[in-house]
């Protein structure tokens, strides 16, 4: 039984239940991907299938602890930060939720993880946000008279600079390595100009154990490109240095938090009328105004970072500090934020630090040269690949994948100007099982015990405790399903930090009635229990549909709703059929009524605003490399005698 502070948002039996899901990742992949009764979705490349075994670590066993006298500073709300002298006896998760008393051993123990490890962090490298300031450090930078080049290889035997600027041959340009594995070289000005002019292809050269040597992206590089003439060329790090006339400079200061955000998720390269890839500029220009216009005050971009393969919908995340150079530079990506923030847009980035691509060529999976976890950025053998979405997976515990993944942080909110994140598929790093063939019921078990992965945990409380340090009004979201208590409460009380959680089984409860019930058996009860079923004081972004049940192989609520007709009934120059009076109406109801009782905020997926039709398929072999479902039909909304701008909107 729950105290009446229980309020899970996991479903009662035979309440807002998950609904199976055919996977849209195996028709962009090849990959065959079998449906589960139950699905715990957390993006379109993952569904749940077979279980694989991966063995817990005995270091998640939650052993008593005694009281912890380490001061420190931490979080005390989700916008202010005090002093406190941390007493881990005292709990205050469990003071709002006594349900979870049985389980204070664990909270105690993850608890004085944190401050251990944060505590290491300031003895050692001054502070968090120092600590965080990695890319200042590593990957190119600029020191008078010289480029510094600094890069974490700890199992290369030898390592080298090349590219344009020497020819790519690095017999003169060879790094020196310190005790801790990290290559370096200091490369001086020729002329009093840069030896490596702005612009130009680098690459890391090191050689394995093997004697083999390999060409790698740096691991921090902000700019990665290919070639555009070449089908499925590998891409190449930029070494990117604008002189002070082309550096974008930010000219408008950054909106204040909503007290209730209303989200706008986009993806700027499909996000042209035309079947092509869009740019940073033309989003900048031609749709945040129509954002604006329909009264969002938040825009959540999808796909930044670098992800060779853009099929992946962003995901597959290859280089982290950089842009996708699909749809421009760094530079016009600063133009597009602080257009957004001229207009009263704050700009959310979705953030993959749940795993990483599996692509060796372009990625940081490429630095893995068969080291131990120690020496890695991702753990060894099955505890390091997610099989189903063919990934590497960080080991949190690390020292310099710490250093990573919080500068990677800094850099997007200190570069940029983003005003926060969309943590992605948080689900998997909260649990070894990786939410695997594994259905949440609420019981309290299933979040505290030796399934949990206390080293991702830890890594969660610093990065939302680094994120309200650097900028105190940040918006920061959790994609997670499994709805783990204190996933959204402050990490002062034993949370994990966050803002706000997704209400996931929303979109699957309209699915599951729109593909299964007929609209006389609808039921208002479970509707409403679904819509409202959230815990106590933890706050939910609620979305009738977002990008993933646009992909190829499903349909958004408006398809759902009226198929085919949407080809020929949505002129207002004929009287509408009762399949498209109907549709129209209750896809306005739909998004009524979750905006209202959903949640805390409010999400939706670029144009199905609008009733989109059809599905998202980006070009890829099965469809002759395509880009007509790969972009929004905006026109559609802009022809005054359609449906599309006379009903919907």
């Amino acid at each position: 039984m729950y105290s009446s502070r229980n309020l899970l948002s996991v479903p009662a039996p035979g309440l807002c239940t998950q609904v199976p899901r055919r996977d849209s990742s195996s028709a962009l992949s090849g990959r065959s991907v079998t449906s589960q009764p139950t699905g715990l979705i957390f993006g379109p490349w993952k569904l749940l299938a077979n279980a694989i075994n991966i063995s817990p670590l005995p270091i998640i066993t939650t052993p008593k602890v005694g009281r912890s006298s380490l001061s420190v500073v931490l979080t005390g709300d989700n916008s202010t930060m005090v002093n406190v002298e941390e007493d881990i006896d005292n709990i205050g998760l469990i003071s709002l939720d006594p349900g979870l008393e049985p389980y204070k051993d664990h909270f105690k123990y993850r608890m004085k993880r944190y401050l251990d490890q944060k505590k290491l962090i300031e003895t050692h490298e001054g502070s968090l946000e120092e600590f965080a300031l990695g890319y200042s450090k590593f990957g190119f930078n600029r020191e008078e008279g010289f480029i510094v080049y600094r890069e974490w290889v700890p199992a290369a035997q030898e390592a080298e600079v090349v590219g344009d600027f020497n020819g790519w041959d690095g017999v003169n340009h060879k790094m020196e390595k310190n005790q801790f594995g990290v290559w370096s070289i200091r490369i001086p000005d020729s002329d009093g100009n840069p030896a490596i002019p702005h612009a130009s292809r680098v690459k890391v050269r090191f050689k394995h154990s093997n004697e083999v040597w390999v060409d790698r992206i740096p691991a921090w590089i902000n700019y990665a490109t290919q070639d555009p003439t070449k089908f499925a060329a590998p891409y190449d790090g930029v070494y990117w240095d604008p002189p002070p006339s082309e550096r974008y400079q930010f000219k408008y200061p950054r909106p204040p938090k909503p007290q209730a955000p209303r989200i706008y998720e986009a993806h700027v390269g499909m996000s042209s009328s035309e079947s092509r890839i869009n740019t940073y500029r033309e989003f900048a220009d031609d749709v945040l105004p129509r954002i604006k216009a329909n009264n969002y005050n938040t825009v959540q971009l999808m796909a930044v970072m670098e992800h060779s393969y853009y099929a992946s919908f962003g995901y597959h995340v290859t280089n982290f500090f950089a842009v996708s150079s699909r749809s421009g530079t760094p530079e016009d990506l600063k133009y597009l934020i602080d257009k957004a923030h001229s207009l009263g847009l704050r700009v959310l980035m979705d953030v993959i630090h749940s795993h990483a691509s599996s692509n060796v060529t372009d990625g940081l999976n490429g630095f893995d040269v068969g080291q131990s976890s120690q020496d890695s950025y991702f753990h060894t053998g099955e505890r390091g690949y997610h099989e189903l979405w063919d990934s590497r997976l960080f080991n949190y515990s690390n020292w310099e994948v710490l250093r990573f993944l919080l500068s990677n942080l800094r850099w997007w909110l200190d570069e940029f100007k983003f005003d926060g994140f969309r943590f992605d598929g948080v689900t998997s790093m909260l649990y070894h099982h990786h939410g695997i063939n594994v259905t949440f019921t609420g019981n309290y078990n299933e979040y505290y015990s030796e399934t949990t992965d206390v080293d991702a945990v830890v890594y969660l409380m610093l990065a939302n405790y680094l994120i309200r340090n650097i900028w105190p009004d940040a918006t920061v979201i959790a994609e997670d399903v499994s709805g783990m208590p204190g996933l959204g409460r402050p990490v002062s009380e034993g949370g994990i930090g966050f803002d706000y959680r997704l209400a996931m089984a929303i979109p699957d409860k309209w699915i599951d009635y729109l593909k299964n019930k007929e609209d006389e058996e609808w039921s208002m009860k479970e509707i409403t229990r679904c819509l409202t079923n959230r815990r106590y004081t933890e706050k939910c972004i609620a979305y009738a549909e977002s990008h993933d049940q646009a992909i190829v192989g499903d349909k958004t609520i408006a398809f759902l709703l009226m198929d085919k007709e949407m080809y020929t009934g949505m002129s207002c120059l004929t009287d509408a059929s009762p399949v498209i009076e109907r549709g129209i109406a209750l896809h306005k109801m739909i998004h009524f009524i979750t905006m209202a009782l959903g949640g805390d905020g409010y999400l939706n997926f670029m144009g199905n605003e609008f009733g989109h039709p059809e599905w998202i398929d980006f070009p890829r072999e099965g469809n002759d490399f395509s880009h007509d479902k790969c972009r929004r039909q905006w026109n559609l909304v802009d022809t005054e005698h359609l449906r599309y701008k006379v009903q919907f909107h």
